[in-house]
C-alpha cells in the first residue's frame, strides 16, 4: 500500500502504540518483483576495496543481504515467515504456549532450528509471495516502478518488454532458494484507490474513487 504515511495514524493506533516496523516499497518489490533475478553480484556493477573479507556488505548478491538483514532484525518484510503469523500463534498454544512472550520464545525457538522460515528466504515459493495489492494515490504500476517490465511479467503476469533472462543470479545468490522457472502472476488483486486513470488504474482489477 503506497503512499502509506497519510493513513497510518489511524490504520495503526499510533495515539494508543508505539510507530509500527513497516516494510519499505524498495525492498518488497525488489524480492516479490523477481528483480533480482536478473542481477549478478554486488562487485560486478561497483567498484570494492581489493581485500575485502568474505560475507562483507561490499561483496555478494544484494538479495543475500536483504535475507540477512531480515534474519538479523534490521530490515521488516513481510509476508514474513513461510506460513501465515496465525497458524504460528496455533502451534505455538498447541505446543504449551499460554502467553504472548511464550509464543515469542516458541517462534524464535522454531526459528533457530530452521523449522520456521523466513518467506523472503524462498520467496518464489507459492506460500510466500503476495496475493493482494492495494495502491492508493500513487502511480506503483508506472511512475513509481523501478522496474515496469517485471511488474507487468511477475505481478500481474501480462504482456512486458523484458529483454532480460530471469537466471541471471543462478548461482551467485547463496541465502536464497533458486527455482528454475521464476513465477508469472503473482497477484490474485490488485486494487486501485485512484482520481486519475493512471497506468496502475488501467491494470488494475479494481478501482475505487480517492
Amino acid at each position: 500500500l503506497a503512499p502509506g504515511e497519510s493513513w497510518a495514524s489511524i490504520a495503526f493506533g499510533k495515539d494508543w502504540f508505539a510507530p509500527s516496523r513497516q516494510q519499505n516499497a524498495p525492498s518488497w518489490h525488489y524480492v516479490n518483483a523477481d528483480q533480482w533475478r536478473y542481477e549478478r553480484e554486488f562487485t560486478d556493477y561497483h567498484t570494492v576495496p581489493i581485500n575485502t573479507k568474505p560475507g562483507s556488505f561490499a561483496s555478494g548478491h544484494t538479495m543475500d543481504t536483504q535475507v540477512r538483514a531480515v534474519r538479523n532484525g534490521w530490515l521488516p518484510f513481510y509476508p514474513q515467515f513461510d506460513r501465515s503469523p496465525l497458524e504460528v500463534v496455533r502451534q505455538a498454544e498447541a505446543a504449551g504456549a499460554t502467553t504472548p512472550e511464550a509464543i515469542v520464545d516458541y517462534t524464535v525457538g522454531e526459528l533457530k532450528e530452521r523449522r520456521l522460515k523466513f518467506a523472503v528466504e524462498d520467496p518464489d515459493s507459492q506460500e510466500n509471495w503476495p496475493r493482494l495489492w492495494f495502491v492508493w494515490r500513487g502511480n506503483a504500476l508506472m511512475a513509481s516502478a523501478k522496474g515496469h517490465e517485471y511488474f507487468l511479467k511477475h505481478y500481474l503476469g501480462t504482456h512486458h518488454n523484458s529483454v532480460a533472462e530471469d537466471t541471471v543470479a543462478e548461482g551467485r545468490v547463496k541465502e536464497v532458494n533458486w527455482h528454475e522457472h521464476a513465477p508469472q502472476g503473482k497477484m490474485d488483486l490488485v486494487v486501485d484507490l485512484n482520481f486519475r486513470m493512471d497506468t496502475s488504474a488501467l491494470y488494475s482489477d479494481i478501482v475505487l474513487p480517492a
